[in-house]
């Protein structure tokens, strides 16, 4: 990706994938449930280390835990997590690996219940991304009340890897909140999207 003049969110740099990420995915509100598992097992994998680092082995992550498919995932046993952890394109981190097929299986228990995980997550903002407008990087927070909510919520439901902040992190990736810093084109650029929703 080549770099414009456009003022963007000071957290990215200048990485080409992280450009892309930041220019096209962060922060665009998520209704599809295949994509909001991806985000809840990537955010899980993040835990102590970048997202650069995350982003970059995504496509090993998708290919390794076939698609990212919470069924398939929720089905897997003690030759996939062997498997897994010899699998060099991914986070060989057996806690990591066995809280992803646990949280898939909780992940479709709450399907179950709500009829969708979309249905589920997105209640806690009634439905509608909450807009911020913080001007300069160091007003981002790390975790919110409504984050530390949504966590003691999932904790009780049996998630793995649900803390506050990766919550947090989850709802900023999955547009739940615009955090883009005012001055950056993205926060004006996804307020128009919700205008047209």
């Amino acid at each position: 990706m080549k770099l414009d003049r456009k003022r963007r969110c000071a957290w990215l740099g200048d990485d080409p994938l992280m450009l892309q990420y930041h220019d096209e995915e962060w922060g665009v509100p998520l209704h599809d449930d295949g994509r909001l598992f991806e985000f809840l097992i990537l955010e899980g994998m993040q835990a102590g280390l970048s997202w650069r680092t995350i982003l970059g082995k995504r496509e090993n992550f998708r290919k390794a835990f076939d698609g990212l498919d919470p069924e398939r995932i929720a089905r897997y046993g003690a030759r996939d997590i062997a498997r897994l952890l010899a699998d060099q394109g991914i986070i060989r981190n057996r806690l990591k690996i066995s809280g992803a097929i646990h949280n898939a299986q909780r992940f479709l228990e709450v399907r179950k219940e709500f009829g969708t995980f979309d249905r589920y997550i997105w209640q806690f903002v009634g439905g509608k991304p909450i807009i911020n407008h913080f001007k300069k990087l160091s007003e981002l927070p790390s975790r919110t009340e409504l984050s530390d909510v949504i966590s003691t919520d999932m904790k009780h439901r049996g998630f793995k890897f649900a803390g506050s902040t990766i919550i947090y992190a989850h709802m900023q990736a999955t547009g739940m909140v615009n955090d883009h810093i005012t001055g950056c084109f993205r926060h004006r650029e996804i307020r128009a999207l919700l205008k047209i929703w």
